[in-house]
């Protein structure tokens, strides 16, 4: 590990690509058709085909029964071809339905028209499973759509959508666990392991798609990660998504705070002192938990991972799984639910967690039967019976692992999950125990023939297994588990010896929080000033009390609970490395959406209370400080310039990552549920690191001409949506040829407008930002009195300038605009054409009958 302070999955940074590997170079020589790549004879050194096959892996899923023999031929074939690309159309996008009829009445038929080599007769379709066909999945890979011209619209189309926010590119079996979440616009869900943020960015549409409209819901995401540069990434996905209702926080999904209150601190501290209605402890309503995993499920997007898998890889994760998913359980309310997943096809980090959680939760968890739910997912029951392999042993049980192994090896592996070295130790001190009871477990075990395989006794069936051949998916196992009581205290049954002391410590740790957290309440603000500098000086006395009550009780849990599993861990991927024989590949560890894998400790050993010092007081290095707006003089020019409603909830909204007032760049604005959470991190000492909060709402003008506006922030471009239907001042109304023309040329003199109404009155207002929405066809532009809280109303922000106006928006979102705007026009165009034929028609049908019946009339005369 040498001088390394981050975990293993920190190496390479999310930027760097991963090399594909399912690319063959171009060149190659075209001499003669015997010197070719694909000649066996051919003494051409310089191109190799990739592996795409690891008899280590055929043996070991064969040996756990995965899929039946009959089918074996047809899940290594599948696992063997590209993965096709899917994406997902975002629910609350304005053009979402735009785009759903661009892809069904466009793409789908001329795609279908074109001859593709290697395509498809349906060449892009929706997946059956995904509710009001707002997930698809294309017959091409990745690289196809990239490579091929025919499909080069195509491609355009998904990088212009993606980049604006208007779809998001997933795999598809990673849509399913939120799901099988249930969650509603009221719910708090956590994201344990949130990046790259594509399911944390499913979450936030799923709540705000159930929300009232024109309304943020009353729920809200945290989004969690270990990695500091994958938190990045994920502020990067879910910033297209323009949401108040998200929080991203940087720590360990299994020590991941609890910030629990039991008194609120003072009103001097500038926090909004609400005692019957605040939180005093974070619980969630639903956790995804999609844990670190081997990865072996996402071969056909990755296919390196075939030359680095080996069959221990598994068994030095399932440990910090555990965790993960504790911590999780601990974390959500009584009757939530939870779901596990992870993007492995490995039973020991599948149903063998699951098994362990439930031992450990007793009655308090239970599995839930979600078969009916989304009956068109073709899913697999979980197994009950699996074995574990250990440096090329196969073990049906406990009393199979050899003695010194099990420090890499623990009993919650196996489907019983019974600890039989514990019965025969005891046995051995009152009476002999024959070998014929497992008094020799040291004797290695290297044939699956004569092994008594463990059943489980659980209800295993429950959980979901993906198989990618059922589908043309990738492989995926999800598990949902429902909360029906609060958790028993729990032993930690990874270390034998040790169990009673976890108990102590359970019941330690309890106490001390309870004391810790009396001592920083206590702490009453005298003082009438209120300012930060106070603040901070009575919340760093606090803390000092809180580190020097809690320091021995907390040392001794970890010591219990954290370091014998990461041990365990570690022992075991020394162990795999050895059997892999790769160098160092077997401790690249995949994840189906993060990598949690323990920071090494050894670097930090000396440095544990000051760490813990700077965690308790909130001064996370290298992180803004996340503190409420509350500069009146600022707010109030802000609501008088743009005439912002009385109804809109400014205070305790607000919210800046600057200390100093006349610094502050930008303004976030923060959903009731946001602020909630908020508030109780400042009462229990900052406990949360908080790397990302809110939606931009304002931001400084830094321009020239900007300073000396009478509002020295503009609004942004993401707040805007939110704030619109309060604005009263500074906004206009423009034709669709105005608002065109102003997309196109980005700068417009006022008096160059098509109508001269509208350029007069964008001379009339002040100077400084404004906003132009689209007036709505055959309104004229004095019937617009204030927006309604439509969110199909289109609307961009705009500098109005001494003698023009001037958009400010990207240029990638006016490309966006203009082909929603060109589509809808040509639309309505075609809508008005067929009425207009549609009524010429029916004069000419009401004519020909008239004249009809005069005709008869005639001849009956």
């Amino acid at each position: 590990m040498g001088g390394r302070r981050g975990s293993r999955t920190q190496r390479k940074h999310f930027k760097q690509s991963r090399e594909n590997v399912w690319k063959q170079p171009d060149a190659r020589p075209e001499t003669c058709s015997s010197s070719g790549p694909n000649n066996p004879n051919s003494n051409n050194s310089g191109w190799q085909p990739f592996a795409i096959q690891n008899p280590s892996f055929d043996e070991y899923y064969k040996q756990q029964g995965i899929v039946s023999p009959e089918e074996w031929d047809a899940f290594i074939k599948m696992l063997r071809t590209p993965l096709p690309a899917a994406f997902r159309i975002n629910s609350t996008s304005q053009f979402c339905e735009d785009i759903l009829s661009q892809l069904e009445n466009d793409f789908m038929k001329s795609l279908q028209a074109e001859e593709i080599e290697g395509g498809d007769s349906e060449p892009i379709k929706p997946l059956p499973w995904y509710p009001d066909n707002l997930a698809w999945q294309s017959n091409f890979s990745r690289m196809q759509i990239r490579k091929n011209q025919t499909l080069e619209k195509f491609h355009e189309f998904l990088k212009l959508e993606t980049e604006i926010g208007n779809i998001s590119r997933q795999e598809a079996v990673s849509m399913v666990p939120p799901l099988f979440l249930d969650v509603r616009p009221d719910h708090f869900v956590l994201d344990m392991c949130a990046a790259p943020g594509s399911k944390t960015f499913q979450l936030l549409e799923i709540i705000h798609h159930s929300a009232k409209g024109g309304y943020l819901p009353d729920g809200m995401v945290l989004a969690n990660d270990l990695d500091v540069q994958r938190c990045n990434l994920l502020i990067h996905q879910t910033k297209r998504m323009c949401t108040a209702n998200l929080i991203v926080t940087n720590h360990e999904g299994q020590h991941f705070p609890g910030c629990r209150s039991h008194k609120n601190i003072s009103k001097d501290s500038g926090i909004t002192n609400k005692s019957d209605q605040s939180i005093t402890r974070l619980l969630f309503d639903r956790v995804l938990c999609d844990v670190p995993c081997s990865g072996d499920g996402t071969l056909r997007k990755a296919p390196d991972i075939w030359r680095r898998w080996n069959g221990g890889m598994g068994n030095g994760l399932h440990c910090l799984q555990i965790h993960i998913a504790m911590r999780g359980l601990s974390l959500l309310k009584v009757g939530g639910r939870m779901v596990y997943s992870t993007c492995s096809m490995n039973p020991v980090e599948n149903e063998a967690v699951v098994a362990e959680i439930l031992r450990r939760c007793g009655g308090s968890v239970e599995l839930v039967d979600v078969s009916n739910e989304l009956p068109q997912l073709i899913r697999r029951p979980g197994l009950r019976k699996w074995k574990v392999r250990d440096k090329g042993v196969w073990l049906a049980s406990y009393k199979d692992v050899r003695k010194f192994r099990r420090n890499g090896i623990v009993p919650s592996m196996f489907p019983s999950g019974k600890n039989y070295v514990d019965l025969i130790d005891n046995n051995q001190k009152s009476e002999n125990v024959n070998s014929e009871d497992g008094a020799q477990p040291d004797d290695p075990v290297s044939s699956t023939n004569n092994l008594d395989e463990e059943v489980s006794d659980l209800p295993l069936e429950r959980c979901m297994r993906i198989m990618p051949h059922d589908q043309n998916t990738g492989a995926f196992f999800i598990a949902v588990l429902q909360k029906v009581s609060h958790l028993p205290v729990i032993p930690d049954k990874s270390v034998n010896s040790r169990g009673n002391l976890s108990t102590r410590n359970d019941e330690l740790h309890e106490e001390l929080s309870d004391r810790a957290t009396e001592e920083i309440n206590e702490l009453e603000v005298s003082t009438a000033d209120g300012t930060d500098e106070k603040i901070l000086q009575v919340a760093s006395e606090a803390d000092e009390k809180i580190s020097e009550v809690a320091s021995e009780g907390d040392e001794k849990i970890l010591e219990v609970t954290s370091e014998a599993d990461e041990k365990i861990s570690e022992v075991a991927l020394e162990a795999d490395l050895v059997d892999g024989g790769v160098d160092g590949v077997a401790l690249e560890i995949n994840s189906s959406e993060a990598a949690q894998v323990p920071a090494d400790k050894k670097n930090d050993s000396t440095k544990t209370g000051e760490k813990r010092k700077l965690q308790m007081q909130g001064r996370w290095r290298g992180v803004d400080p996340v503190l409420f707006f509350k500069d009146e003089d600022i707010i109030r020019s802000i609501k008088t310039f743009y005439g912002i409603d009385a109804s809109f909830p400014f205070s305790g909204h607000l919210v800046s990552r600057n200390n100093e007032t006349n610094h502050v760049k930008r303004i976030y604005y923060v959903s009731k549920s946001v602020r909630d959470v908020l508030e109780l991190n400042f009462r229990v000492g900052q406990q949360l690191k908080i790397t990302s909060v809110g939606l931009k709402m304002f931001e400084r003008q830094s321009s020239r001409e900007g300073s000396s506006a009478p509002c020295l922030f503009r609004i942004s471009s993401e707040g805007l949506p939110v704030i619109l239907p309060y604005i009263t001042k500074q906004i206009l109304y423009a034709s669709p040829a105005d608002f065109k023309h102003l997309l196109q040329s980005k700068t417009i003199k006022f008096a160059d407008f098509f109508y001269a109404e509208f350029g007069q009155k964008a001379a009339n207002l002040k100077l400084g930002c404004c906003v132009v929405v689209l007036r709505e066809g055959g309104k004229s532009l004095s019937n617009h009195i204030q927006v309604q809280a439509d969110p199909s109303t289109i609307a961009i922000g705009c500098w109005k300038g001494r003698a023009s106006l001037t958009v400010m928006v990207t240029a990638i979102d006016c490309q966006e605009l203009l082909e929603r705007l060109s589509a809808r026009m040509e639309t309505e165009i075609g809508n008005l054409e067929q009425e207009n034929h549609g009524e010429l028609c029916e004069k000419q049908d009401m004519s020909g009958e008239n004249g009809t019946s005069m005709e008869e009339h005639k001849v009956e005369a």
